[in-house]
C-alpha cells in the first residue's frame, strides 16, 4: 500500500457498524480511547434493517441479545420482533454518542500494517463522491460480520434451466407473494424453517430440502439451556434439553428431521457451524404435510421437474435458497495469516478467537452469537485500553 499521508487519524478504527461494530466503538468511548467507524451502508445495523424478512424474531432471550453499557428497556419482549432490535440499535448509537463517531457510505478497499510506523493504513471509498479516503490508526477491529455476501450453492445440475424465479433468503420479505404457488425452500436452519412456515402460512406449497442432520428446539428451551450451561456440564445440560425436545417434539426422524449424534450445546461449543434450530411453527406444519420435507436436489429438468436423492420428482414455480451467508474479509484484509481464516471468520480457538497481531482484532466473526459479541468487545476494550493508556503516560 502506497504510504501517503491520512486524511484521518485516530487510535482505533472499527469496520463495520452493525451490532459487533457498535458495541465495540462504545466501550472503547467509553475508556476515552479515540475510535472512528466505517460502515459501507448509509445506516446501522443493514443487515437487521434490509435483509431480513418481515417474520423474523431472535431466537435467543432478550437478556443474551443486549449489548454492553445501554440495555433493552424492561418492557421489551421475551424474543424481539426484529422491528425492535433495530430500533434498540438505533437508541443505542444515540444514546452512547456513536453516531458522530461513524463514516457511513465508506467501503473499505484495503487495510494492511505499516510496519515502520506501527501503525494500519486503510483505504475506503466514499460511495457518494467516488473520492478514496486514506485512514490510519494504531489499532484496528473488524466488524463485518459473518452475513456480508449471500453464498448460493454451486453445482446443482440443470440450475439453468430453472426459468421460475431463483433468490436468496435474503430478498425474501413475506411469502404473500407465493401465494397458490409450489416452492421449494433450499436450507434447514432457522431462516429456511421460518421461510417455509412463512410461504405456508400464506398459502403457498412449500417443500424444504433438509441436507443435514440437526437439533430442533423452542426458544424457551435454548434459553434454558444458555443458562444451565454456564452452571452444569455440557453433557447433562444436552440430556436435559434431549428428554425436553423429545416429550415435545417426538421422534422427528419420523418426518425428515434426524438429529446429530452429539447434542445441540455440545455442537454449538465445538462446531459452531451446526445451530440448533428454533422451531416456530414449522414443524407442526410439517407434522401436518403443509411443508413437505426433501432431501437434497439431484437434478433439474425441463419444465422445472426437480428430481431429489431419493427419487421424488416435483415441479415448482420458485426457488428460495435459505444456503447463509460468507464474510469477505479476506477480500480487503492484507497480510493477515494469523487470525482471520480463508472463510472470512476467526481461525483461533476459544477464548483466543478475538486477537491477532499487530493491534489487528475481529469481534461477531467466530460463530458466538448476539452473547459472545456482547462478551467480545468488553474484552478488545480492555485489551486495547491497557495498551494505549500505557503508551498515553509515557509520552
Amino acid at each position: 500500500m502506497e504510504n501517503q499521508p491520512a486524511d484521518f487519524s485516530t487510535a482505533v478504527l472499527v469496520i463495520g457498524a452493525g451490532p459487533s461494530g457498535l458495541a465495540a466503538a462504545a466501550c472503547l468511548a467509553a475508556k476515552l480511547i479515540p475510535v472512528l467507524i466505517l460502515e459501507r451502508d448509509d445506516a446501522v445495523a443493514p443487515l437487521w434493517r434490509r435483509r431480513t424478512y418481515a417474520r423474523l424474531r431472535l431466537q435467543q432471550h432478550k437478556r443474551y441479545c443486549e449489548l454492553p453499557l445501554f440495555g433493552l428497556p424492561p418492557s421489551a419482549p421475551t424474543f424481539l420482533p426484529c422491528s425492535d432490535f433495530i430500533r434498540y440499535l438505533d437508541d443505542y448509537a444515540a444514546a452512547l454518542g456513536l453516531e458522530q463517531l461513524l463514516r457511513l457510505r465508506r467501503r473499505v478497499d484495503s487495510a494492511e500494517f505499516d510496519p515502520p510506523s506501527a501503525r494500519w493504513r486503510i483505504d475506503a471509498a466514499y460511495l457518494e463522491t467516488g473520492a478514496v479516503e486514506k485512514y490510519d490508526a494504531r489499532f484496528l477491529v473488524v466488524a463485518t460480520g459473518e452475513d456480508d455476501e449471500p453464498l448460493l450453492p454451486i453445482g446443482i445440475s440443470g440450475l439453468d434451466r430453472f426459468s421460475g424465479e431463483t433468490v436468496h433468503s435474503n430478498q425474501f420479505r413475506t411469502g404473500e407473494i407465493y401465494q397458490g404457488l409450489d416452492v421449494l425452500v433450499v436450507g434447514s436452519g432457522n431462516s429456511g424453517m421460518e421461510i417455509a412456515y412463512d410461504l405456508a402460512e400464506c398459502g403457498a406449497r412449500a417443500s424444504l430440502v433438509v441436507r443435514r442432520e440437526l437439533h430442533l428446539v423452542t426458544r424457551e428451551m435454548l434459553a434454558f439451556a444458555m443458562g444451565m450451561a454456564k452452571y452444569l456440564p455440557v453433557s447433562l445440560v444436552d440430556l436435559m434439553v434431549l428428554l425436553w425436545c423429545y416429550i415435545w417434539f417426538g421422534n422427528t426422524s419420523k418426518y425428515g428431521l434426524h438429529r446429530p449424534s452429539k447434542g445441540p450445546i455440545y455442537l454449538r461449543h465445538n462446531a459452531p457451524i451446526i445451530y440448533p434450530v428454533v422451531d416456530s411453527g414449522a414443524f407442526t406444519k410439517i407434522k401436518s404435510g403443509d411443508i413437505e420435507v426433501l432431501p437434497a436436489i439431484s437434478t433439474i429438468e425441463d419444465n422445472n421437474v426437480i428430481t431429489f436423492e431419493n427419487g421424488k420428482r416435483r415441479r415448482f414455480d420458485a426457488i428460495i435458497f435459505a444456503t447463509g451467508y460468507r464474510s469477505t474479509v479476506k477480500n480487503w484484509l492484507k497480510g493477515d495469516d494469523y487470525l482471520i481464516g480463508e472463510d472470512g471468520l476467526s481461525s483461533r480457538g476459544f477464548p483466543p478467537h478475538l486477537k491477532g497481531k499487530n493491534g489487528l482484532y475481529c469481534v461477531g466473526l467466530s460463530k458466538r452469537g448476539l452473547h459472545g459479541v456482547a462478551e467480545d468487545v468488553v474484552c478488545i476494550a480492555d485489551d486495547i485500553g491497557s495498551v494505549f493508556h500505557r503508551k498515553e503516560k509515557q509520552t
